[in-house]
């Protein structure tokens, strides 16, 4: 059966069919400057014209001045990158890449219209497990096109086995290193109610099989019943799950203030599962209180920062700079804005800057230093999702970490020309267009500015029409009434002031250019 070809049968067997990536079982990278990470000093290291060898899925070597070409080796790849920076892959803790298809179509929405419109029980009746398949594959593409290598996906596409099975055989198909979350929440398909029930025994019979093991995927799970007021029964099943599975990651939407849907670590703090082993990520935890930053940090758990998310939908992240020792950064739904981490990074960045330079200008002072530098936004880009993963071997460039890199075309790109630091360089000045190569667990997936993933023209075509399909069926759903009382937390809605970018009788704020 060919990779790309792909039937509803085989979408059921949980066998994923991978595609094509290219990479030899060495590989030299020759002459950059490195974005390294000292262990010792735990902090970023900067070897310039240095070289790294990569032996199958790891990186083997860092040679901190330019070795030789001869000395490689019978065998060896030699990539000569005398010039260009080379840096970690991204990590990106919080996405749902089954939404892609809706690209464009939440532009202009707020978190409540959300809900209403485009969440997973909002979507349920009308994706089928094709474009659940090509929308996940489609989107972890793009993605990596980016330089994001490593994803924690919150599937809550979870209506029914098949659909199921869909986003679990596209990341493990991908080549990305995807840490596919099975999301368990009582929900609704086309055919009528979806129990956490039969979600547990299809999530039993998806993690025992063998096909995805081949892969860089792995299964971990969502789940956003924690509290206030859980059931506790069904929260005891999902925490024995994951404990039987002792999965790699469990994840879960964090809002607190007006939204309610708390699910914070001080709603989880009298559960072994907090003092566990296996890391879990707050996803936004916009809202923490003092209580869950002593609990993220005494019990080493993590909140997944989605800067771009909380400004669009209207989240906001009032306290999240507070915390940013226990922090990484998310894109969440790609599909109404950016897909890379990059803008994440610098998005935040600013936004901290902007806060904390306020609050001393506010007092009528001049600030003397920057509240956060780029190295702090890289290392929330890269480092710190691999500690929220507990994987140390995530998100570095060092001797015995996975081999998930970048190669900047900072020799060529108009927007590097120049460049001294590079970490500001990538940070401050590159964007995804000076991505030239990317690796992810020794194989490149991206070389020489183009995806080199096996069928990608058929994958387009593929999600072009099942977009058009959903597309058309959105097209006709009513927008959701947004009257009374807010569903979780009981407040009520109200207007925010709308700005104006046109003169005289002119109206700037538009109207959704959609068919």
């Amino acid at each position: 059966m060919q990779p790309l070809k792909m039937s509803i049968m085989a979408l059921l067997s949980g066998l994923p069919l991978f595609g094509g990536t290219a990479g030899a079982s060495s590989t030299l990278f020759w002459g950059g400057t490195i974005v390294g990470f000292n262990n010792d000093t735990n902090s970023l290291a900067v070897y310039r014209n240095g070289s790294i060898l990569v032996e199958n899925d790891r990186i083997a070597a860092i040679h901190e001045k330019t070795q030789s070409k001869d000395e490689a080796g019978d065998g060896v790849e030699v990539i000569d990158v005398t010039g260009q920076i080379l840096t970690p892959g991204f990590i990106d803790t919080h996405r749902h890449g089954w939404q892609t298809a809706l690209k464009t179509l939440g532009s202009n929405t707020s978190l409540a219209e959300y809900f209403g419109r485009y969440s997973s029980p909002a979507s349920g009746a009308d994706f089928r497990a094709e474009d659940v398949y090509i929308g996940q594959l489609a989107g972890i593409y793009e993605a990596l096109n980016a330089g994001v290598t490593t994803m924690v996906d919150h599937a809550h596409h979870t209506w029914s086995n098949e659909t199921s099975w869909a986003g679990l055989n596209a990341s493990a198909e991908s080549g990305a290193r995807v840490f596919w979350c099975y999301a368990f929440e009582n929900t609704r398909n086309a055919e009528g109610p979806r129990t956490v029930v039969e979600q547990l025994a299809n999530f039993r019979a998806m993690i025992n099989s063998e096909g995805w093991k081949s892969s860089a995927t792995e299964i971990g799970i969502a789940y956003d019943s924690w509290g206030p007021r859980p059931d506790v029964e069904e929260r005891g099943k999902v925490m024995k799950l994951a404990t039987e599975f002792d999965v790699p990651v469990i994840t879960t939407h964090s809002l607190g203030g007006p939204w309610g849907v708390t699910n914070m670590p001080s709603d989880l703090a009298e559960l072994d599962i907090l003092k566990g082993d296996i890391p879990i990520i707050f996803s936004h935890a916009s809202f923490l209180s003092p209580n869950d930053r002593d609990l993220l940090r005494q019990n080493n758990h993590y909140v997944s920062i989605t800067p771009e998310s909380e400004m669009h939908y209207g989240h906001t992240h009032p306290h999240s700079y507070l915390i940013q020792d226990q922090a990484a950064l998310g894109v969440d739904t790609h599909f109404t804005f950016s897909t890379d981490i990059l803008t994440q990074a610098r998005i935040w960045l600013q936004s901290t800057r902007y806060r904390l330079f306020s609050q001393v200008i506010e007092n009528w002072k001049i600030p003397r230093n920057t509240p956060e530098t780029v190295n702090q936004a890289f290392l929330l880009a890269t480092r710190n999702g691999g500690l929220a993963l507990r994987r140390h071997d995530l998100g570095v460039l060092n001797k015995g970490a996975k081999a998930d890199l970048i190669v900047w075309n900072a020799r060529e790109s108009p927007a590097l020309l120049g460049w001294n630091d590079p970490v500001a360089a990538v940070m401050l000045h590159a964007s995804v267009g000076d991505i030239l190569d990317v690796m992810v667990d020794g194989k490149f997936v991206k070389k020489g500015g183009r995806l080199v993933v096996e069928g990608y023209d058929e994958v387009r075509e593929r999600f072009i029409a099942s977009a058009k399909r959903l597309q058309e069926v959105w097209a006709a759903k009513d927008y959701p009434v947004l009257e009374g009382q807010w569903m979780a937390g009981g407040s009520e809605f109200a207007d925010t002031m709308k700005v104006d970018v046109v003169s005289g009788q002119g109206n700037g704020y538009g109207e959704l250019f959609v068919e």
